[in-house]
């Protein structure tokens, strides 16, 4: 029998919000370690606000919102505040009634200087590293670093000389400007050292290899465990130069300063093959298991051809390229590269929206945290 069209609407709803939710729904255990890991981080949530004023949105409600941007993919905060006024789901993550209110975008906004402040952002992402370490999820002796290109935000256009006498005019002659005005870059050297971004002053002019098209990027660095690939440090950095052994000789401290982390072996590829960063690993204690560079033993500098202990240090890795460890190091390597395909495909991160490295530092936090919830929660089924 064909059932009524009943198109007369209720005044009132009777139901539970968490009745709607499935039992086996993925997000419930990502749910619980997540409200388990912001109990925990109470405190510091409360020294991050004043004890008078209006009420703000709570900051674990934020933390949870843009961990559910990363989750689900969504490409702006405008977007996310979209999913959470439609989406009973999203606001059962959040702990919202189904007839809340929904803060607006711009509180992400307001609220990132104070997040930035009082380092909630990498207070929760070691906060779900040491729960994966605590439930015997992670390796604490074997680690691998690399790093990856994150787009800015900035188009091209923007890249301009750092002198204003140097740019081009933007009009037309009649006192016309056009807010996206055609440019003719054809026959210019544009160099970082000359040129800048009007739009995104940290991004750099870089280029992986020859033959590729440069553009305005940042660094993203990320240490990962080698037992299941999950992330243990991350950092943000400028492109170019020597930022990744840099990158990785900070995050290792933070790794032994923050969590108690003392690797004994750390794999990387061929962009880590320099002398100092191979002493700088002995000299700390840790086994460096980095691919090489055919050729001269030398290295690629002068200055490594010149100093007889980086030519010894790379000669001890070559002779370490035989092991047994350094076979299984290199094979583990790939695991990094497998978040990393997460954090920017999955997380956004190919392309961030954010202008500030100290904003993108918090997005790499709050990604690299959610693909580590992902895989814990995985792991545990």
């Amino acid at each position: 029998m064909r059932g009524p069209n009943d198109s007369q609407r209720l005044m009132f709803f009777t139901f539970q919000i968490e009745d709607r939710i499935r039992p086996d729904h993925p997000l419930r255990p990502i749910k619980k370690m997540v409200d388990e890991e912001l109990a925990r981080m109470s405190l510091l949530l409360q020294r991050a606000y004043a004890d008078t004023g209006r009420p703000g949105v709570p900051p674990e409600r934020l933390l949870k919102a843009l961990l559910l941007q990363a989750l689900y993919s969504l490409r702006s905060e405008k977007q996310l505040i979209e999913r959470i006024d439609t989406d009973l789901l999203f606001r059962w993550f959040l702990d919202m009634d189904p007839a809340q209110d929904v803060f607006d975008a711009t509180a992400f906004t307001h609220n990132r200087p104070r997040l930035e402040a009082h380092g909630l952002t990498a207070a929760f992402f070691n906060g779900v590293v040491r729960r994966a370490r605590a439930a015997g999820l992670m390796s604490d002796e074997h680690f691998t670093v690399d790093g990856t290109l994150i787009e800015s935000y900035a188009a091209l256009k923007s890249f301009v000389p750092k002198d204003p006498a140097a740019r081009a005019p933007r009009d037309d002659g009649h006192g016309f400007q056009p807010r996206n005005p055609a440019v003719d870059f054809h026959g210019q050297r544009r160099t970082n050292a000359t040129h800048q971004s009007t739009t995104d002053p940290e991004a750099r002019l870089y280029k992986k290899a020859r033959g590729q098209a440069a553009k305005l990027y940042h660094l993203g660095h990320a240490i990962t465990e080698n037992r299941h690939g999950l992330v243990a440090a991350v950092a943000v950095s400028a492109a170019g130069g020597d930022q990744e052994p840099a990158a990785a000789r900070a995050m290792l401290r933070q790794m032994r300063r923050d969590l108690r982390l003392t690797p004994q072996t750390l794999g990387a590829d061929k962009g880590y093959d320099g002398g100092p960063f191979l002493l700088d690993l002995e000299a700390s204690g840790v086994r460096p298991h980095v691919a090489t560079r055919a050729g001269d033993i030398g290295g690629v500098s002068r200055r490594c051809r010149a100093d007889a202990p980086l030519i010894a240090a790379r000669r001890r890795m070559r002779r370490r390229e035989a092991t047994i460890g350094y076979r299984l190091s290199q094979r583990c390597r790939k695991k990094v590269e497998e978040a990393f395909s997460w954090i920017k495909t999955v997380g956004q991160l190919a392309r961030t929206r954010l202008v500030g490295r100290w904003k993108l530092l918090q997005q790499l936090h709050l990604a690299a945290a959610a693909y580590n919830l992902v895989r814990m929660r995985r792991l545990a089924v």
